[in-house]
C-alpha cells in the first residue's frame, strides 16, 4: 500500500497511478526541493577537490544491485538498490525487504524514487490510451518506473512515498530538444535517513569495480540471475560478497566492439547516448579488456565462490 503525506494514496485507476502520483502537490513540492539541492561530489582522492569519503563508511551500488545496510555497523537501517528493468522489480523488491521488515507487514517505509528521466516524449508516456505500437515508444523509464509504484501499491508493507523524482521531474532539456536527467545517483545519510543528490567518481565506487560492472551485463545470460537483484553487500558481516556469475563467448564479442569509435560505442551500447556521463565509453573498453583477458569466467570466480571484500583503517576495502 502506498501512502503520501501520511494518508493512503488512490488513484481513479491502478494503470494510471504513477501518473497521480507525480501530479500531486506534495509529492511536486517534494521534488521541487530535491531539485534545489545541490549535487554532492565524492571522491577518495586527495587531489579532486570533492567531498572526502576516506574514514566514512559507504556501499557504493552499481547498476542492477542491491544493499541492506544493518543498524550494527551504521544508525539506521535502509536498502537501496539500481533497478534496470521492469523484470527485476517484484523479486528485486522482495530481496530489498528480506533484512528490512522482519515480517513485520505493518511496517512503515520511507521510499525515495530518484534517476529515471524523460527519455520518450511525454505524450506518449502519459497517454492512459496508448496503442501496442505506442507502447514500443515509452522508452526504458517509465515502464520501469510505473512497474516499480504497480509493485508498492499491491504489496501488504506500508510505503510513505517521501520523494519521486523521476521522469519529467528529473528532466532538463538542452536547446536542440534532448533530453537529460538533472541527477543520477543519490546518497542516504544512515545517521538521518537524508537523501541528497550525489555523484561518485572512479575512485569512490570500489572495491571490485571492473567485475561489477561486467555482472550487469552477464547477468542477463546466467539463468540464475533472471528476475533478481545482483548479490553484493552482506548486511550481517559489512562485507562485499560479490556473487558469481557466468559468462560465454564474451572475448570475440568484446574484441568487436572494442575496434568502435566512441561515437558508434554510445549508439550500440547505450540506451540513451546523448545522456551518459563523460567516462561511460572508457568504463566499457575497461570491462572489454578485462574480458579479452579473462575470458572464462571461472578464473574471476573459482568454484563459483563470491569475491569477498572487508573494511580496512582508511575507511577502504581488502580482498579477502
Amino acid at each position: 500500500m502506498i501512502f503520501v503525506g501520511g494518508v493512503p494514496f488512490s488513484s481513479s485507476s491502478q494503470g494510471n497511478t504513477l501518473v497521480a502520483l507525480m501530479e500531486d502537490p506534495i509529492l511536486v513540492s517534494a521534488s521541487n526541493s530535491f531539485k534545489a539541492i545541490p549535487e554532492r561530489k565524492f571522491s577518495v582522492s586527495e587531489e579532486s577537490g570533492m567531498d572526502r569519503l576516506t574514514k566514512n563508511k559507504w556501499v557504493y551500488l552499481f547498476q542492477r544491485e542491491y544493499g541492506t545496510v544493518d543498524p550494527a555497523f551504521v544508525d539506521c537501517r535502509t536498502s537501496v538498490s539500481h533497478m534496470d528493468s521492469p523484470n527485476i522489480v517484484d523479486m528485486g523488491l522482495s530481496q530489498m525487504l528480506l533484512h528490512v521488515v522482519d515480517h513485520n507487514m505493518d511496517a512503515e517505509l520511507d521510499v525515495h524514487l530518484v534517476g529515471g528521466f524523460e527519455d520518450v516524449s511525454p505524450n506518449y508516456a502519459y497517454s492512459s490510451t496508448r496503442s501496442e505500437s505506442q507502447e514500443q515508444l515509452d522508452g526504458h523509464s517509465f515502464p520501469l518506473c510505473a512497474k516499480i509504484v504497480e509493485a508498492l501499491f499491491t504489496r501488504p508493507e506500508n510505503f510513505h512515498v517521501q520523494t519521486l523524482f523521476v521522469l519529467g521531474h528529473n528532466t532538463r532539456r538542452d536547446s536542440e530538444g534532448n533530453a537529460y536527467p538533472i541527477f543520477h545517483g543519490l546518497v542516504v545519510e544512515t545517521s538521518t535517513g537524508l537523501v541528497t543528490p550525489a555523484c561518485f567518481d572512479r575512485t569512490s565506487r570500489c572495491p571490485d569495480e571492473i567485475v561489477r560492472r561486467i555482472r550487469v551485463t552477464s547477468a542477463y545470460e546466467d539463468p540464475s540471475w533472471s528476475g533478481k537483484l545482483l548479490e553484493t553487500y552482506d548486511t550481517q558481516t559489512d562485507q562485499f560478497r560479490i556473487a558469481s556469475c557466468c559468462w560465454s563467448d564474451q572475448k570475440d564479442i568484446s574484441l568487436t566492439l572494442k575496434s568502435l569509435s566512441d561515437s558508434e560505442i554510445l549508439l550500440i551500447c547505450s540506451t540513451s547516448p546523448s545522456a551518459e556521463a563523460p567516462d561511460f565509453v572508457d568504463n566499457l573498453r575497461r570491462q572489454w579488456e578485462y574480458l579479452i583477458e579473462h575470458p572464462d569466467w571461472r578464473e574471476t570466480f573459482p568454484r563459483k565462490q563470491p569475491r569477498v571484500f572487508e573494511r580496512v583503517g582508511d575507511g577502504g576495502w581488502k580482498r579477502c
